[in-house]
């Protein structure tokens, strides 16, 4: 089994179990869509926010990667907010 919503082992797990006693989610994922979703639950409803904090030396260690990328991407943009701040990157 590679995706599913939910999955009910043996004779003696309906879906109608998972549905009112089980605990787990009556609203589950449908026409493939477990291959990237998830039944509903609180996190469907909560907003996650990433937090990214770099160091120059931690910025500068990966500024080529990220110049190269954004080259390969015609975002120069991209670029050049790295080079603004890690001139050298400029020869990636």
């Amino acid at each position: 089994m590679r995706n599913a919503g939910a999955i009910f082992v043996g004779p003696y797990a309906p879906v109608s179990l998972g549905d009112y006693a089980a605990g787990s989610n009556h609203v589950l994922p449908t026409g493939g869509c477990a291959c990237h979703s998830s039944g509903l639950s609180v996190q469907s409803f909560l907003r996650g926010i990433h937090v990214v904090d770099y160091t120059r030396e931690a910025l500068a260690e990966v500024a080529g990667h990220v110049v190269t990328l954004a080259q390969a991407e015609d975002l120069p943009a991209h670029g050049e907010a790295v080079t603004a701040r890690i001139p050298d990157a400029a020869g990636a």
